[in-house]
């Protein structure tokens, strides 16, 4: 039950919750069940009465009439239920809770969560009382309707039921972040401020050598045990400190697989989770989906802020591909030069491949990210073996044609963190090759 705090007598209690809400919502009333058996006894006491002709039988029907006409509280048409949302967004399997209250405490209220499609309750879909709290959690992304809440009225003499029917907001479910912690980073850097050590010297951390002092120089950078040994002043050198530019691509043209563990699950979940680690290290970091009505794109930019703009920005991606949805029409803002690309592809649409290579050849730095984590159903006819086999023949080709072209393509199973089919390019700086 939610902490509530009192308000005042006909106040509607305040619930930890945020961004909540008051609806006036209309009432149904209708005799109850214990109304109805009353009146049902009453109306066997004077038929009794009447066919027996004994008056003495017709006081069966007097305590139950006196109750029906003494228990008439009044009975409003509508009532001020509050709604809030522990959280308005979360993550696939996190928990999460809905808090109802009721402002008029002169009834009893019964609670009755009806979750919608893609909720799974985590809690008792049921309570009774001014208040009620129901957990609640999303186990895949999207956005999500939490459903219905049925309330059930009854007056202090429980002779009249009054029912009510509201509608839950939805929340946004975002993809869970893959894990990973090392990242690739360019050979040329642009000048700008960041953490990613460059090849030139600068104001940096990292040691890179040691040369002669000329006037200008720090004292402190003085290395004295160089000094000593050539006879000269030497100082320490260190490389400068650089940021990129981080593009994000995601291939929702096609979404094989299991629902929860399909390419297009794992997809946003590889981005959600390159777009944290690259934006923790304090580069610009946009995203491209290509989806079906052409391709959304977000400018690279700083900030945590931008992590959950990149998520919403892919919580509209669904499969398909449209026409026109070309690399080159992007603008300069959406794809700067220079900049590092990572996607996360099947590798099944021809059309995203040759993208892929026309992004090649105009220079840019690409590494794909294979989430094909399923093939064609197994079956024994001798057609079928051929095409299975002429499939994954297909899919090699495709994988060897931009392993040709300098672009690196790594698989991924969406259980492992990136970091492992990462590793070959994060231990040094990838080539950056016109």
């Amino acid at each position: 039950m939610p902490p509530i705090i009192p308000n005042g007598a006909g106040r509607l209690p305040v619930l930890a919750s945020s961004a909540a809400r008051t609806d006036e919502v209309a009432v149904s009333w209708r005799p109850s069940r214990h109304a109805r058996r009353l009146l049902t006894l009453a109306a066997a006491g004077m038929l009794l009465a009447v066919i027996t002709r004994r008056p003495e039988l017709a006081g069966l029907a007097a305590p139950p009439l006196l109750l029906l006409a003494a228990g008439r509280p009044p009975r409003p048409s509508r009532v001020g239920v509050r709604v809030g949302l522990t959280a308005n967004r979360l993550y696939e399997s996190e928990l999460a809770a809905v808090d109802v209250a009721i402002g008029d405490d002169r009834f009893d209220a019964r609670w009755t969560l009806q979750a919608g499609r893609g909720v799974d309750p985590a809690s008792a879909t049921a309570a009774s009382g001014p208040a009620a709290r129901f957990t609640f959690s999303v186990p895949r992304w999207g956005r999500r309707q939490l459903g219905s809440v049925a309330l059930v009225l009854h007056d202090r003499w429980r002779l009249a039921e009054g029912r009510v029917s509201f509608t839950l907001p939805s929340v946004d479910c975002y993809p869970q972040p893959a894990v990973q912690r090392t990242k690739v980073v360019l050979s040329r850097l642009p000048n700008r401020l960041g953490e990613h050590s460059a090849r030139v010297p600068g104001e940096g951390v990292e040691f890179s050598g040691v040369r002669e002092y000329v006037p200008g120089d720090r004292q402190r950078a003085i290395n004295w045990a160089a000094t000593t040994r050539r006879g000269r002043l030497q100082v320490n050198t260190f490389a400068a400190e650089r940021s990129q530019d981080v593009v994000l691509l995601v291939d929702a043209t096609s979404d094989v697989g299991e629902p929860g563990s399909s390419a297009l699950d794992l997809g946003l979940r590889g981005a959600a989770g390159a777009a944290r680690a690259y934006l923790d290290a304090r580069d610009r970091v946009g995203v491209i989906t290509y989806q079906w009505g052409g391709a959304h794109w977000l400018a690279p930019s700083l900030g945590r802020r931008q992590v959950y703009k990149i998520i919403d920005a892919m919580l509209s991606a669904d499969a398909g591909w449209a026409r026109g949805a070309v690399f080159r029409r992007l603008p300069r803002a959406a794809l700067p030069p220079g900049a590092l690309v990572v996607a996360f592809s099947p590798l099944l649409d021809q059309r995203f491949v040759e993208a892929l290579r026309d992004m090649r050849e105009r220079g840019f730095s690409l590494i794909v990210v294979d989430v094909l984590n399923t093939e064609p159903p197994t079956k024994y006819s001798y057609a079928d073996v051929i095409a299975r086999r002429i499939w994954r023949m297909e899919q090699q080709a495709i994988r060897f044609s931009l392993r040709e072209l300098g672009v690196p393509v790594v698989a991924w199973d969406g259980v492992a963190p990136l970091d492992l089919p990462l590793a070959p390019y994060t231990r040094r700086p990838l080539v950056v090759r016109r």
